[in-house]
Parts: C-alpha cells; sequence; structure tokens
C-alpha cells in the first residue's frame, strides 16, 4: 500500500531547516585563504573593500611559520570580480624579509579630480620585535602607505609615514624618532580605513588605530586608540585625539550622518566584556564621548563596523565580531537604525558548539554587496581559513 506523506507549510521550514537548506539568507561559504596554501601556513587579520568597478579585493597577512603575530609575516592580496564566489591566486604585495608587514587597512578615494576612477590605498605596520618587547620599547612599530592607481592591478612603491601618524622614542632605531609623548607599541585598524563621502569632510581619509604610552602596565592600561586622517589625497597626515578609555585598543571606524563618525572599539584589559562605541562631530579629529556598549559583547577580540544605508536621514550600520563574551566564537552580524545608539537586529553568521575549538570565528571585516546584502569576511576554525560569506540582512 502506497503511503501519503502529507508535509505542512511549518513541517517544510522544520525540514529545511534540519537538512541545512534555510540559512537565513546566507551564501554558500568560499574559503579565500586557507592555511598551508599558497606559500604561508596561516592566514590572518582579514580586510575587504569594494571597487568602482565591482570586483573585491581582500587583503590578510600570510604568515609563513604559524600563527604567532611577530616573525616572518607578508601582506597578500586575492581579486574577486564576481561577488566573491570565486577569488583569484594570491598576490603577494610586501615581503619584509624575516620580519613582520602586517595590519593591511585599505580604503578607495573616490573624489581625487587627478584620478576619476578611484585610487587604492592600502596602510600597513612593519614591525622588528614581539609585541611585549616594543612595550619595553626594544623595537619599533612602522606605519607605511602604498597606493594603486589602476584598482590594485599593480602598487606604487610604499611610503613610510611613521613620522606624521606615530610618536615613537627610540633614537636607536632612527635618529628621528624622539619625541616626548613615547609611543610604543601601534597599530592601524584591523580591516579596512573609510573616506568620507558627503558634508564639511567630504574626501578625507581616516584610519582609525591604536598605540601604547610609556612602559607596559597591568591589565594593558597603557593602550589608547586613536585615528589619523588625510585631507590631500595621502599627502599629508594628521593625528586625532586619543581616547581616553585605559585598554582602548584595535578600533574600527565609519561615517554617519551630520559631519559625524563612530569608531568601535576593543576593550584590551577584558574587564568590561563588550566592545567600547565613540563618537566624533569633527571628521574624528576629537572626541565627543566613547562609552562601553553592552549591546555589543566581545570576548577582547576584533570587530567590524560600516554604513549599509540610510533611513530618515539616519545611517544604517552594520557591526560584525565574535559576540561570545568569553571565547572567539559566535560571529554576529547587527544592525543599527539610529547610528549605534542602539542594536535593533541580530543575525548569528557562524558558531560552533565543540568544545574543542574555542577559537572558531575570530577577526571579520565587512564589504557592501547591494543594498540587501553584506559580504563578511573571516576568520573561521582555529585560524585555519578565511571564509568569504554573504548575508541579507534587510529580508
Amino acid at each position: 500500500m502506497k503511503k501519503t506523506i502529507k508535509i505542512t507549510q511549518t513541517g517544510l521550514f522544520l525540514s529545511l531547516l534540519f537538512l541545512g537548506i534555510w540559512s537565513q539568507g546566507f551564501s554558500q561559504e568560499n574559503i579565500v585563504f586557507e592555511g598551508g596554501k599558497e606559500g604561508h601556513k596561516i592566514y590572518r587579520i582579514p580586510a575587504i573593500i569594494d571597487l568602482p568597478n565591482g570586483d573585491f579585493l581582500a587583503f590578510a597577512e600570510g604568515r609563513v611559520n604559524g600563527s604567532d603575530d611577530f616573525g616572518d609575516v607578508n601582506l597578500v592580496m586575492k581579486r574577486s570580480e564576481n561577488g566573491g564566489m570565486t577569488w583569484s591566486a594570491i598576490q603577494m604585495l610586501v615581503d619584509y624579509d624575516k620580519l613582520q608587514a602586517g595590519n593591511p587597512a585599505p580604503v578607495v578615494d573616490l573624489h581625487d579630480p587627478a584620478y576619476p576612477d578611484g585610487v587604492v590605498y592600502l596602510f600597513y605596520n612593519t614591525g622588528n620585535n614581539h609585541e611585549y618587547d616594543i612595550r619595553m620599547n626594544k623595537g619599533v612599530r612602522e606605519v607605511w602607505m602604498m597606493k594603486s592607481l589602476d584598482l590594485g592591478k599593480s602598487w606604487q612603491e610604499p611610503v613610510n609615514i611613521t613620522q606624521q601618524v606615530h610618536r615613537p622614542n627610540n633614537p636607536a632605531f632612527n635618529a628621528a624618532y624622539e619625541s616626548k609623548e613615547d609611543w610604543r607599541h601601534y597599530a592601524n585598524t584591523p580591516g579596512h580605513a573609510f573616506q568620507f563621502q558627503k558634508g564639511k569632510y567630504k574626501g578625507r581619509i581616516y584610519v582609525a588605530a591604536n598605540h601604547s604610552v610609556g612602559p607596559p602596565q597591568e591589565d594593558f592600561m597603557e593602550y589608547r586608540a586613536h585615528g589619523f586622517f588625510s585631507d590631500d589625497h595621502g599627502k599629508t597626515f594628521q593625528l586625532s585625539e586619543s581616547i581616553e578609555i585605559p585598554g582602548s585598543n584595535e578600533a574600527i571606524s565609519a561615517e554617519l550622518s551630520g559631519d559625524r563618525m563612530i569608531m568601535s572599539v576593543r576593550n584590551q584589559r577584558g574587564d568590561i566584556r563588550s566592545r567600547i562605541l565613540a563618537y566624533s562631530s569633527d571628521g574624528g579629529k576629537t572626541w565627543d564621548e566613547a562609552y562601553f556598549e553592552e549591546a555589543l559583547p566581545d570576548p577582547v577580540c576584533q570587530g567590524s563596523i560600516l554604513p549599509i544605508g540610510e533611513i530618515n536621514g539616519k545611517t544604517i550600520l552594520a557591526h560584525s565580531n565574535a559576540a561570545d563574551p568569553k571565547d572567539r566564537n559566535n560571529l554576529t552580524l547587527k544592525i543599527s537604525f539610529n547610528e549605534g545608539k542602539t542594536w535593533e537586529k541580530s543575525i548569528l553568521i557562524d558558531r560552533t558548539d565543540d568544545p574543542n575549538k574555542q577559537a572558531w570565528t575570530a577577526y571579520s571585516d565587512l564589504v557592501m554587496v547591494n543594498d540587501k546584502n553584506v559580504g563578511v569576511l573571516y576568520e573561521q576554525d582555529n585560524y585555519t581559513k578565511i571564509i568569504f560569506k554573504k548575508v541579507n540582512w534587510k529580508d
């Protein structure tokens, strides 16, 4: 006797969920960088931008020998011409011999009249010792800028901008490094930089960053987040004020309405397990307020923030980070419709319940795909892969 199986609408939904077909509007995961392939044991610190021609450029640190932050670390890049579905072979951008080149912070200048097709800038850091040793002033972190006039196909020679955006005091390394401010460790934003697209600061290129001041203190109290910016298409740079929350560390920024901007910051101290949000009304030069945002829990990790639209004259923001306050797990996309004051929508992007994989998702960066979708480039599975996934945040 033939049986007839009746599936209700609810039953169909549950069946699709069980089969893994329903996925909150997620696209298939696409591996961009994979450890053990293309010359590096580990890839970390993802950054991504979209180009005027629709391509994506993905950047990362290629760590030759393993996962250590310091060592033989190169800057690498890949391109996607089809919305992140497939990616090119790896392109080596910076190889600092056996030392470290890292923290890629890319941005596209769309407002330089000399280059109407756009200029791609890449800011990065080099270092000659481990982070703790540099905090002890036994080494230096420098800041570099390189640019491409053909949307990333070729790159000009890097320019050292350390003296404009850093305040080191290490004349044994460089006689010009004699700042009384005594900044020691230094890092650009992990993730994209940005350019103001409208208003009073239209054209300003802004790079979030952080530094340590003087000798190491307990619980990373000497760290402060800050930013640097250019109003003349990378010819000169200025420094912002520091955010006066002890332990404020890795940061990333976004433009808001009314000539304002927001910065999302890691709390290196770990005493409060949430992101720090800071606001500026003068293009990131000074800060109006900075506070811990309980709606953005964080396990002492990096995060990303991106404008994705407007509603009632206010910027809609997307924010991604590993939202488990204990472990680097639970990569989550949150949406704010009021410029970061509240976070109304939450979408879980990736997680694991395997207790042996506590570092399942870590650093991430966001890029616009279209008015309904954002792309998330993120570290997965104990830093063995960097994944690209498209997320429909609107529907």
